[in-house]
């Protein structure tokens, strides 16, 4: 059995990130969704991370996570801006 190398999941992480950037953006282009949805598509993925155990072995993965989604929201990033 083979075992994925760190730069296979750094690429599964951010091949995952691209499609759901797209698909956000795709939605919003679509008028499926608005701004505000978008938000809080990746707000509630924050909050998941967020309230993760803390004890867990993840910790340190979920703040990352969080920290990502965080610059996200307050970059731009997924959503069309005026």
């Amino acid at each position: 059995m083979t075992h994925p190398t760190d730069l296979t999941n750094i690429a599964s992480g951010v091949a995952a990130l691209s499609i759901c950037e797209s698909l956000l953006l795709a939605l919003g282009d679509l008028d499926i969704i608005g701004e505000k949805e978008a938000l809080g598509v990746i707000d509630d993925a924050a909050a998941a991370h967020r309230g993760a155990d803390a004890s867990t072995q993840n910790a340190a993965l979920n703040l990352e996570v969080v920290a990502i989604l965080e610059r996200i929201i307050s970059g731009g990033n997924s959503i069309r801006r005026p």
